[in-house]
């Protein structure tokens, strides 16, 4: 794979980086590919090499291409990193994932950031409210771990698959759902496009190696402005498992300019919840789905809704939040989902006694029996 004509182009509304992926072991066609945000933030905003490095590494690995060329310099540490990740994900996938030699020159020495600022990606889901909620609960404003800027992302649940279509007015409504809590927070919340995703859309790649490598992407295109990055987690401690993010990968695509750290993994998924009931605002506008309807911010049928309203059912708090038009979950909305795949198991499990103590011993059953399937 090569990387060239970087190019960054800005005009009234956004600034976009852009440059051109071409393969060069397999028969994928030269595509452009970008990253843009608001001209609002472009002052924060650059062309980074080490974005487009760090963000199509993973469909260079996938379609077997054997070398990763660049005539931009990248930081020697990011190098190191990306070697580490590299091996990692040829152990996930047993050898199917081959490490590729990455030739560009390297930087002598890095970018100062005058005063480094924090951010954070911020989905609007219970793993960013969280480390969101958490953040403000332990540093002080003036530390430098405090953050300041959060990303919302158009190009992985919504917008990321070509034939479901951008979605941009979803990503507006989420975007101002979304707002209500960041300006509660103090945040300021920018919006990020990209089509990395595009390079190569498989559902296994994404999930399990792809999408952590673009959330460092996105980073490091914040580089003049931010020196710290945080990545709320996905799964806990007991529950690791190959993830497109995880502790094991995202430090990795750090830089010694930008630092990028994987966190609150000691946290269940029923302890995140908990925090964002404490945060009236965060826990009235949550986003969770990722069905994405045109009339709705969380569908209340597609899995990922229903499996968040059981937990809020067995932690009696379902009814108190408005971020579902229901209040009420049944067995039947259980049953049509097949909840042993993808890791789902760990998240279904603690909810059996639970829903038992709430009295809900028909969706404790529901659990139970699709477990054994």
């Amino acid at each position: 794979m090569k990387i060239s004509n970087f190019n960054l182009i800005q005009d009234e509304e956004s600034i976009t980086a852009k440059a051109l992926v071409s393969f060069e072991d397999c028969s994928q066609p030269d595509k452009e590919v970008f990253i843009k945000t608001s001209k609002a933030y472009a002052k924060y905003f650059d062309i980074n090499p080490h974005s487009f490095l760090v963000g199509c590494l993973l469909p260079a690995i996938h379609f077997g291409e054997k070398r990763l060329v660049m005539d931009q310099e990248i930081c020697p540490f990011l190098k190191e990193g990306l070697e580490t990740a590299m091996h990692i994900l040829s152990d996930w996938t047993k050898g199917k994932y081959h490490p590729l030699k990455i030739e560009a020159p390297v930087m002598s020495e890095i970018r100062q950031v005058k005063t480094p600022v924090a951010g954070m990606f911020m989905s609007g889901g219970m793993d960013s409210l969280a480390a969101l909620r958490l953040n403000r609960l332990h540093y002080p404003r003036k530390h430098p771990g405090y953050v300041k800027d959060g990303f919302f992302l158009h190009g992985f649940d919504i917008g990321g698959v070509v034939e479901r279509g951008m979605k941009y007015h979803v990503f507006d409504r989420a975007m101002e759902s979304i707002s209500k809590i960041t300006d509660d927070a103090e945040l300021s919340l920018i919006p990020v496009y990209t089509n990395i995703r595009h390079l190569c859309d498989e559902r296994e790649l994404w999930l399990n190696y792809f999408f952590g490598s673009v959330l460092a992407a996105i980073s490091h295109s914040f580089s003049k402005r931010m020196n710290l990055v945080f990545i709320g987690s996905s799964y806990d401690i007991p529950n690791l498992h190959p993830c497109g993010s995880h502790p094991l990968l995202d430090p990795e695509y750090s830089s010694l300019d930008l630092r990028i750290r994987h966190r609150d993994y000691h946290l269940s998924r029923i302890e995140k919840i908990k925090i964002v009931s404490q945060w009236d605002i965060a826990f009235q506008n949550f986003r969770v789905c990722l069905a994405n309807v045109p009339d709705r911010l969380n569908c209340g049928k597609c899995e990922k809704c229903v499996r968040t309203m059981t937990e809020l059912t067995a932690l009696g708090l379902l009814a108190k939040t408005r971020a579902f038009v229901e209040d009420e979950i049944t067995p039947k909305h259980i049953s049509q989902f097949d909840i042993t795949i993808r890791v789902r198991p760990p998240f279904y499990r603690p909810l059996i006694p639970m829903l038992k103590e709430q009295g809900r011993d028909d969706l404790a059953q529901a659990i139970e029996k699709q477990l054994l399937k």
